[in-house]
């Protein structure tokens, strides 16, 4: 298991509202919105993500991009980490790494 990227997630409210100040804020469109559950915004190779509806923790947080989050699961689990489900989303499966000090998801691409 190796982390691809990282991301740090800022649970909104209103998307919209966010997506504009953000945007405004950095001075860079979205890169990808998805209505009312998810935006993200890049900044070199750095990503912002403003997650809405569909959000796993209303504390700003770590998102951690894998190749195989089932994968990652397992190993952390192997090392020792409590992690929640495997969620499948639209376009992603994910989990949460608990009693951590902040909220940590650890995700892939669906498919």
């Amino acid at each position: 298991m190796k982390a691809q990227s990282t991301s740090v997630v800022i649970p909104v409210e209103s998307m919209d509202e966010a997506v504009n100040q953000w945007s405004a804020l950095l001075g860079v469109e979205p890169t990808f919105v998805d209505g009312d559950r998810w935006a993200q915004l890049d900044i070199g190779e750095t990503r912002l993500s403003l997650a809405g509806s569909d959000r796993s923790s209303d504390e700003v947080g770590l998102l951690i991009k894998v190749s195989d989050a089932r994968a990652s699961q397992l190993s952390l689990i192997e090392l020792g980490f409590t992690t929640g489900p495997l969620v499948s989303g639209n376009h992603e499966e994910r989990f949460n790494v608990e009693d951590l000090s902040v909220p940590v998801t650890f995700y892939s691409k669906a498919g």
